[in-house]
């Protein structure tokens, strides 16, 4: 019993307020005590999804529990300092609340105070709450101002906060130390969302302690939605089950909302629903992040339409050509790779640090599928003369091999499944030794070997060739698969296991923003029928899905944990290799980061085979999600304290890190078309009597290439809506423990930020896809 003090913090988007009326009770361990229908949030100042709207279809929030009581207040008077018949005022309290209601002064008189509002800065027109408040101890009355006040206006320091509103309420009752929030949004003639961030609580009195109780979702409906204080629990945290229903009631409903489906036979699952509008609301786009997604779409159609009708009657005859659409936004590294695209060094350094960084490897004996043709002993001896030397390296692109070609407008379209062989020279530069464009067929003769010593232009197009094949295997096994789709399998099993109260839970949810719906507006975009892929890239028209089916198979645990990966791939220790360097360092500081949470939470290994919730999130993911996995290392339980670090480290690295270095260089090495052909137009040479009118007959016409630069663009910009790494402003959790462990998180990261900084500046080509300050997140792009 006593006087609180109670903040509520809503959204910073233009819709994330309601003008509907919300409904608060106090839940203690002791007691619980109804605040009545008193607040009425303000609405943000920035584009924010609407009720209804793209960014905001209306439906269940995640985690609603069903239980508590139901007011039945009379629109403000009834809820104004008034507790809940539920809480065990009688037909008289509830009059004398009435009475007290009705005699509020209002605003401005003697005995009232009003608090401070934040809003951000906005060109839009203000929504003002004056918040009215008894000093004696009533309820605040809440009225809507549209002018802009002087005094509530925000300082340049809180232009970018979320809204606040604070208010007092003395509460009779002996509550002893909270354990939930619980609201409920009323409506008389429509309803619309709010966007809570979170709810702050104070008391009793001046020196009482404060609970947090993050929530950072859509309250839409009427139901009662309970907010658990946000200390992380564990089940075996609470043996008291103090949280127990709770738990099973979030769990309950978000299985039901969250539900596994199946985009394509064969592959690994992913979120159910075919449409955005099948998504739950809190996985949508806020409003700033869907209208810059639209809008840049947009333009990239525009740009496409002005280079077709700039070209549509223009000779496309000279590799010169491609620079007529190669215009509007590109980065300096683009034409960097436009100038010296044909070197064998620039060839070879993608292998390393280009966007695919992925493929290659140490050589440890001579691939089987290098048949030498007669004449080529002297090529085999330099190659067995690298390999003992361990400075020999291929990468082999056989999973492409028998994949069916796209038919693009009645023309057929042509893949092939290269092999590169490639040194590492003492200077660090990896220079190509020998392609092979296809496997060797029994009963045939072996196919022809490019050498750097060929015919130039024979030798150029065995290396788009190569090019072309890498743009497949990126786009569809590295990023698609290994990134996006990998990453909604935990972010699905994450929200179907997890309750928002598990430390588990409030440590990945970060990382999982928007990872949803970029990946159906991917399936209903990007790989859909008659999607991009099908309009220019060789491997659509179903050759793409057979692909994705097919890698699937070498999802293997350890190639999603840098140091197995990278020590696997014989990259350790390659100096030349910023990928595998950075990817080490940012992997070992997002493992120390999850380290310090998972030792707040877990003592003993025993704690972490207890954790019921736990173990059944590892199951579904690799169970359910990924189809049975464990034949490939993924562990279906977690039995220490190690086990469940790396594994979680392994999530977030996904989520983050290894997306990251497979996105950010798409429009700096895809942006000039014949470095990274999207479809090739004849078949793969036979003989090295190769012109430059075959190359040219071969490379995306310029409508190919035009609609591969436009969503290169929209894709690989730097995003203007983002988050970097480790740098979200929500606070799931509460308590000074793991906010000093993130706080060293960021001071780590910076750390790594500014080495990468010093080493680039020494560089030609600066590598920065794993720069912390440049590293989404999430999968939100």
């Amino acid at each position: 019993m006593g006087l609180y003090r109670v903040r509520v913090s809503t959204g910073s988007s233009l819709c994330a307020g309601s003008k509907n009326w919300v409904q608060l009770w106090l839940v203690g361990r002791h007691g619980e005590a109804a605040l009545g229908s008193c607040l009425w949030p303000a609405r943000g100042q920035v584009s924010g999804p609407g009720p209804g709207g793209a960014g905001c279809a209306p439906g269940p929030p995640a985690g609603r529990a069903r239980e508590g009581p139901r007011p039945t207040g009379r629109r403000l008077r009834a809820g104004l300092g008034a507790r809940s018949e539920a809480a065990g005022e009688g037909a008289a309290g509830r009059e004398a609340a009435h009475q007290r209601a009705m005699m509020l002064p209002p605003p401005g008189l003697p005995g009232t105070e009003r608090t401070r509002l934040c809003a951000r800065r906005s060109t839009e027109p203000r929504l003002f709450l004056k918040v009215s408040e008894l000093l004696a101890g009533s309820f605040p009355l809440l009225t809507l101002s549209k002018t802009p006040r002087s005094d509530v206006c925000p300082t340049d320091a809180s232009k970018d906060q979320a809204q606040e509103r604070e208010f007092k309420v003395d509460v009779p009752e002996y509550l002893g130390p909270l354990l939930f929030v619980k609201l409920r949004k009323r409506h008389l003639l429509q309803s619309d969302a709010w966007f809570c961030n979170w709810i702050s609580v104070q008391g009793p009195g001046t020196s009482g302690d404060e609970f947090t109780f993050p929530c950072y979702r859509w309250v839409v409906g009427d139901d009662i939605l309970s907010l658990p204080e946000g200390t992380g629990r564990t089940v075996v945290d609470d043996p008291q089950g103090l949280f127990k229903k709770h738990r099973e009631a979030e769990l309950a409903e978000r299985r039901k909302q969250y539900r596994w489906g199946n985009w394509k036979e064969g592959l690994i699952l992913g979120i159910a629903g075919a449409k955005l509008r099948d998504l739950p609301v809190d996985e949508r786009f806020l409003e700033d992040k869907r209208i810059d997604f639209e809008a840049s779409l947009a333009k990239g159609l525009a740009d496409l339409a002005i280079k077709d009708s700039l070209n549509v009657l223009a000779s496309w005859n000279s590799l010169d050509d491609f620079n007529r659409i190669f215009w509007c936004g590109q980065s300096k590294l683009a034409e960097r790779v436009r100038d010296s695209w044909k070197e064998d060094a620039l060839f070879g350094y993608q292998f390393l640090n280009g966007t695919n960084p992925m493929l290659l490897r140490r050589s440890v004996r001579l691939p089987a599928r290098l048949e030498f043709p007669p004449g080529m002993e002297e090529l085999q001896a330099q190659l067995q003369k690298e390999l003992q030397g361990g400075t020999l390296f291929e990468a082999d692109f056989s999973l492409l091999d028998g994949i069916k070609a796209n038919v693009i407008l009645c023309s057929q379209q042509y893949l092939a499944a290269p092999l590169v062989m490639l040194r590492l020279q003492s200077d660090g530069k990896l220079l190509p030794m020998v392609i092979q464009l296809e496997l060797p067929r029994k009963g045939s003769p072996p196919p022809p070997l490019f050498l750097p010593t060929d015919p130039p232009m024979a030798w150029l197009l065995a290396k788009c060739w190569v090019r072309s094949s890498d743009f497949q295997l990126h786009e569809l096994h590295s990023h698609l698969l290994r990134g996006h789709l990998m990453a909604e399998v935990i972010a699905v099993a994450t929200m179907r296991c997890l309750p928002s109260i598990h430390p588990i839970f409030k440590l990945l949810i970060p990382h999982l923003r928007y990872t949803m719906e970029i990946n159906i507006r991917a399936r209903t975009g990007l790989v859909s029928d008659f999607g991009v892929f099908d309009q220019v890239v060789s491997t659509g028209g179903g050759g793409h899905v057979e692909l994705l089916k097919r890698a699937g198979a070498f999802l293997t645990y350890s190639s999603f944990c840098p140091p197995d990966d990278l020590a696997d791939r014989g990259l350790l220790g390659v100096k030349s290799c910023f990928y595998a360097q950075d990817a080490l360092g940012l992997w070992e500081i997002i493992s120390r980061y999850v380290e310090g949470i998972v030792s707040l939470h877990y003592e003993t290994d025993e704690s972490v085979k207890e954790d019921l919730e736990l173990q059944t999130w590892c199951r579904e993911i690799t169970e359910v999600g990924l189809l049975g996995a464990q034949d490939r290392g993924f562990p279906v339980s977690l039995q220490s304290k190690h086990q469940l670090c790396h594994f979680v480290t392994m999530c977030i690295f996904t989520c983050t890190g290894q997306h990251s270095s497979i996105h950010l260089g798409q429009l700096d090495w895809y942006a000039w078309v014949p470095n990274a052909p999207c479809t090739m137009r004849l078949p793969p040479p036979t003989t090295k009597d190769v012109t430059l009118e075959v190359v040219m007959a071969t490379l995306p016409n310029f409508h190919q290439a035009s609609l591969q630069m436009s969503i290169t663009w929209q894709l690989g910009r730097r995003q203007p809506i983002m988050v970097a790494l480790g740098q979200h402003e929500e606070e799931y959790f509460s308590g000074p423990e793991p906010k000093a462990v993130l706080k060293k998180f960021r001071e780590e990261l910076a750390a790594l930020d500014k080495d990468i900084e010093i080493r680039n500046a020494k560089l030609d080509l600066p590598y920065e896809y794993l720069r912390p300050s440049l590293v989404e997140n999430s999968v939100a792009i």
